[in-house]
């Protein structure tokens, strides 16, 4: 076995890696072509790259490109720029636009992984006769007893397993993640003695095809009548205020809400989009310790997770997992049981769940629900789940 746990020498085996044009694909092409593997860079361009040329802190788009190339260039190995703007849109931004005018808040990042460079580009390495796809994500992949497994990179600080948590065991045993054991510092001091032009590139920070960070104003762009103005009212339904559109919410968001006068400070609750209504609350009424999310990948043992498996999940990208239990519900629908209340859940977000560092896989946040209820367990995977006792208030 070679080092990427491949039977062939590393001369005879081709490896495609994702190059965005930034450190960490740059490092990762570097060391593999340094262990003498047959390497093949591959960058994609995802947007129109016009408007974004001197955008320093995006990814795949000409300044990008262009990096990348020069990488190529030095590490003296193939390199291919695929057009897949078309699919980018289809599967990313549509759905990124579509997700905001549901009142929900998406993570394109994650779309893009799951459809896009997993699925797609996985494809094409496939049609070049690689044997693994290499990426420079900061994640472990780890042979376990029943497989591949995916774990968090050792540098918590850089862990990326909350957007890689849609993966499959099928896209798995194909992927290689060279970096999982390293930190930024140690990636970026091999950089400089690769000599890679990029070495002090800044990281990027926006979603690739946002310019300046306004989220509206692209949405806007793509679905006209998405900045039209409705109420901002309270938990009575009494009117506070007025909004320019409800895509410039959040939920949990507390600055920017246009409504002044109250004795405590007002947070978005709840998001109506048919009715263009944002409704806010004291930071309680965001209390929820029940979560729902359709779509699930499970990474772990056996077809799904076992009847109120103990886990920990994370419900939003910068926050430490918490400690949970998994339900099935009757419509495909997996309950997040939480230990202990949680503020600003929303929709459109992941639950990614974990035993320790191991990734078991997550799902795409439906609703979240203040019930107050104890679970009483069930005895088999997809049965309802029990609830005792007496519902809270919404």
């Amino acid at each position: 076995m070679n080092s990427l746990g491949l039977p062939k020498p590393p001369a005879e085996t081709r490896v495609v890696v994702a190059m965005s044009g930034g450190v960490d694909s740059s490092v990762t092409a570097a060391l593999l072509r340094e262990e003498g593997y047959d390497v093949v860079g591959i960058t994609l361009q995802l947007y129109d790259h016009g408007q974004a040329v001197n955008k320093a802190k995006a990814c795949c788009a000409g300044q990008d490109i262009y990096d990348a190339r020069r990488v190529a260039e030095r590490l003296d190995m193939p390199h291919y720029v695929l057009d897949y703007e078309s699919r980018f849109r289809s599967s990313v931004i549509d759905d990124f636009a579509d997700s905001y005018l549901r009142g929900e808040t998406p993570i394109p990042c994650v779309r893009c992984n799951q459809s896009v460079k997993f699925r797609d580009l996985l494809s094409t390495a496939r049609d070049l006769g690689a044997e693994a796809l290499a990426t420079g994500h900061y994640i472990q992949r780890v042979e376990g007893e029943g497989g591949a497994e995916l774990h968090r990179a050792v540098d918590h600080e850089r862990d990326q397993s909350y957007f890689l948590f849609a993966t499959t065991r099928e896209q798995l045993d194909f992927l290689r993640f060279p970096l999982g054991g390293l930190t930024k510092p140690e990636t970026r001091a091999l950089a400089e003695r690769f000599g890679l032009a990029i070495a002090d590139k800044p990281d990027s920070q926006d979603i690739c095809f946002v310019p300046n960070g306004s989220y509206a104003r692209v949405v806007e762009r793509l679905r006209p009548g998405a900045l039209d103005p409705g109420e901002i009212v309270d938990l009575e339904g009494r009117v506070l205020g007025a909004h320019q559109g409800i895509i410039n919410f959040t939920i949990g968001q507390r600055r920017g809400l246009g409504v002044g006068g109250t004795a405590e400070p007002l947070y978005v609750v709840r998001l109506e989009p048919e009715a263009r209504r944002v409704v806010v609350g004291p930071k309680e009424a965001l209390a929820r310790d029940r979560v729902f999310a359709n779509e699930l990948n499970w990474l772990g043992e056996g077809r799904g997770p076992a009847e109120g498996q103990a886990v920990t999940v994370k419900l939003r990208s910068v926050q430490a997992p918490v400690p949970a239990r998994l339900f099935a519900q009757t419509d495909g629908e997996v309950m997040i049981a939480l230990e202990a209340s949680q503020y600003g859940i929303s929709p459109g977000q992941a639950a990614v769940f974990y035993d320790g560092d191991r990734v078991l896989g997550g799902g795409w946040i439906q609703r979240a629900e203040g019930s107050g209820q104890a679970i009483a367990p069930t005895t088999e995977f997809g049965q309802e789940p029990r609830l005792t006792g007496t519902p809270a208030a919404p």
